[in-house]
C-alpha cells in the first residue's frame, strides 16, 4: 500500500457498497469521448464498455484514468480539481460526450459547446460503522476522504455513534470534499492537488504532530 511506503499504519474500512446497474449504452457512433468521475464507472460498468474501447478520455483523477486505460480507452486528459473544471479543457472535436457516473453525483455546468448524455452505471449503498473503525475512532487519530458523499456519510456516522470530532483529523481529497466534512474536527485539510500522492503527503506531514492511536 502506498501509504506504508511512506511509513504511515494505515487501515481501509469500506463506508459504501457499490453495485452495477442496468443502463444502456449508446451506439459507438453517437460518442466523441467519455467523462469519467470515478473508477467505479470502470469497474461496473459491464461488458458494453467494450464497445468504446480506444474512444478518448477525460478522467477525474489519476485511479479513475487508471482504470480507463486498463478498459481500453484512450485518457487524453487527467482533471486536479474535479469534473467541472475538466469540463473547460474538452478538445473541441469531442462535442459530445458520454458520462458514465454513479446515482448520486455532482451536477455539472455544462459548456455551450459540448452536449453531455449521462448514463447510471452503478449505485452506492451507505454503510453501518464498522466496529474496528469505530473503537478507532475513539481515540486521536487521521482519517483521509476521497469524495463528498463519503465525508457527509462519514461525519454523519460519527454524530450517531457518539463519537468526539474534536480528536479526530480529517484529511480530504480536495476542498469540496473538506467542506462536506463539516467543521468541529481536530483538525480539517485539503490536499493541494486531488492526487492519492498529494493526499498522503499531507498525512504524512501532519501525522508528524501527533501519533494516531495515542
Amino acid at each position: 500500500m502506498a501509504a506504508r511506503a511512506l511509513g504511515l499504519e494505515a487501515e481501509a474500512f469500506p463506508l459504501f457498497a457499490v453495485h452495477p446497474l442496468r443502463w444502456e449504452a449508446p451506439a459507438r457512433t453517437e460518442v466523441d469521448a467519455l467523462l469519467l468521475g470515478s473508477a467505479n464507472a470502470l469497474r461496473h460498468g459491464g461488458a458494453d464498455l467494450a464497445r468504446y474501447r480506444g474512444l478518448p478520455a477525460y478522467a477525474v483523477g489519476e485511479t479513475t484514468a487508471a482504470a480507463a486505460r486498463a478498459a481500453g480507452l484512450d485518457v487524453v486528459r487527467t482533471g486536479t480539481g474535479g469534473l467541472q473544471g475538466l469540463l473547460v479543457q474538452i478538445d473541441p472535436a469531442h462535442r459530445r460526450l458520454l458520462r458514465l457516473a454513479g446515482r448520486e453525483r455532482i451536477s455539472l455546468e455544462i459548456p455551450a459547446h459540448v452536449t453531455v448524455l449521462t448514463r447510471e452505471v452503478y449505485a452506492s449503498q451507505a454503510l453501518p460503522l464498522p466496529g474496528a473503525l469505530a473503537a478507532r475512532l475513539r481515540a486521536p487519530c487521521l482519517v483521509l476522504l476521497h469524495s463528498a458523499e463519503a465525508a457527509r456519510h462519514f461525519a454523519r456516522l460519527c454524530d450517531s455513534a457518539g463519537i468526539v470530532r474534536s480528536q479526530i483529523h480529517v484529511t480530504a481529497l480536495g476542498p469540496r470534499i473538506a467542506a462536506a466534512a463539516g467543521t468541529g474536527w481536530a483538525g480539517l485539510a485539503a490536499a493541494p492537488t486531488a492526487t492519492d500522492a498529494a493526499l498522503l503527503a499531507l498525512a504524512k506531514e501532519l501525522c508528524q504532530g501527533f501519533t494516531p492511536g495515542s
